[in-house]
């Protein structure tokens, strides 16, 4: 089964936008999906936003709508995370994972990746 691996995270200030990498070990996501979250400190894993890989489709969280945007590289080799005006909220190791379907539901994705921390001052 292919591991994920993000990349793009970093120290960042408030106003600043970061784009996230996912990225497969190897050939393949392994999956028809590949959706992003976050884990802020002491908090539950989020859900974020969700790309259906075969059609572009996505689908985001009420909380993800505006700021973030997740798309798909023109060879397919990665799903990124576009995120514009980050706040000190916005602090939270972040993770993709793949599935079979659009969904946001954390039990339906398989693969996590180790997680990259994105961290925003004020």
């Amino acid at each position: 089964q292919a591991q994920l691996v993000e990349s793009g995270g970093g120290f960042l200030q408030t106003g600043d936008s970061v784009r996230l990498s996912c990225t497969p070990s190897g050939r393949s996501f392994g999956d028809k999906a590949v959706g992003w979250f976050r884990q802020g400190p002491g908090q539950d894993r989020e859900f974020l936003a969700v790309i259906f890989l075969g059609s572009d489709s996505t689908w985001y969280s009420n909380s993800a709508k505006g700021r973030f945007v997740i798309s798909r590289d023109d060879a397919g080799t990665s799903v990124n995370l576009l995120i514009h005006n980050l706040v000190p909220e916005d602090t939270a190791v972040y993770y993709c994972a793949a599935a079979p379907r659009i969904t946001n539901q954390p039990e339906s994705f398989h693969s996590w990746g180790q997680g990259t921390q994105v961290t925003v001052s004020s």
